[in-house]
């Protein structure tokens, strides 16, 4: 069997492009010119997307389609948060669909959050993932496969 082979402990070297079903692009690591490399088994892709790379070879192409529930999820209803107009600082700056970097009280980490809403007084943000609810599409190309390596 050759090296060269996706197996579940490879370090996959790949170039892809995540889709939207409309056919947008989402992201791709061919507009940086550097591509992504991932440990299988490591459990930073979804299980469904890693079983699709399995027993691809170096230069193998494949557009793999993924439900929400095998990407990023489908929405959950308690990551919308309403929040009092008060608690911004100039709202005329907001913007439906725009992201903005909040503070988690508890981390003091900085979260991303999607302005859903402004109306008088209030404002919903949504902190679920921009694509949870999405099928998408990737279209991978495998640079290359390390079976011996791992990060």
């Amino acid at each position: 069997m050759s090296d060269k082979i996706i197996e579940p402990n490879s370090l996959v070297m790949m170039h892809y492009t995540l889709r939207l079903e409309d056919g947008s692009i989402a992201d791709s690591t061919l507009d940086a010119g550097q591509p992504a490399i991932l440990q299988m088994g490591a459990g930073h892709i979804s299980q469904a997307f890693e079983q699709q790379l399995m027993g691809l070879t170096v230069h193998d192409k494949k557009r793999i389609c993924l439900k929400p529930e095998d990407a990023y999820g489908l929405p959950i209803e308690e990551n919308i948060y309403t929040v009092p107009t008060s608690r911004f600082g100039n709202i005329s700056e907001l913007e439906v669909g725009s992201i903005v970097a909040f503070t988690h009280p508890a981390s003091e980490e900085e979260i991303p959050g999607i302005i859903r809403s402004v109306t008088e007084g209030l404002i919903i943000v949504d902190f679920n993932h921009p694509l949870a609810g999405h099928t998408v599409l990737f279209d991978v190309q495998i640079v290359d496969v390390d079976n011996e390596k791992s990060l």
